[in-house]
């Protein structure tokens, strides 16, 4: 029996998602699988990519062949230069930023609404760079004529 390593299609339209699996190469695409062994989504960003690496190193010691796709997976993973005896993938895989701790963004929220702690200073938006040039080359103008503005000294303030 011809043993592949390949994709089955699962997921909705225009939102695939696959598994890894092992599978007899006469089956359908998606028919019965031998054994799932990972998980591919490639719309999230970055994509998700989990394997299990023990079961793919062992199925492909047995003779089991990758299909081209699933081959350019398990080179982004590292399986496949582990099997033949190649160098580490150079560039590592990217994973998804771990999500913000929603009970400790509540907790932070709670205490500046009830006056125990600063608020955090939200950031600016940066300026375009048409108005950086004129800002910065007369910085030292700008405060002197706020404070004639402020203090009511400036030309035409008590007419």
């Amino acid at each position: 029996m011809a043993v592949k390593i390949r994709l089955l299609r699962m997921g909705k339209i225009r939102n695939p998602q696959y598994r890894i699996v092992i599978a007899d190469s006469r089956t359908k695409r998606d028919g019965r699988a031998i054994e799932f062994v990972g998980l591919y989504h490639p719309k999230e960003e970055p994509s998700r990519i989990e394997v299990n690496s023990e079961r793919v190193q062992h199925w492909l010691s047995v003779g089991a062949q990758p299909s081209e796709a699933v081959r350019a997976i398990l080179s982004k993973t590292g399986d496949w230069q582990k099997f033949k005896g190649l160098p580490a993938p150079a560039e590592p895989l990217k994973v998804k930023a771990a999500a913000p701790d929603r009970r400790a963004t509540y907790e932070a929220e709670a205490q500046v609404a009830a006056g125990l702690a600063e608020a955090p200073k939200a950031k600016k938006a940066e300026p375009k760079k048409k108005s950086e040039a004129p800002a910065a080359e007369a910085p030292a103008e700008a405060p002197a004529a706020q404070a004639e503005e402020q203090t009511g000294a400036g030309a035409g303030a008590e007419a």
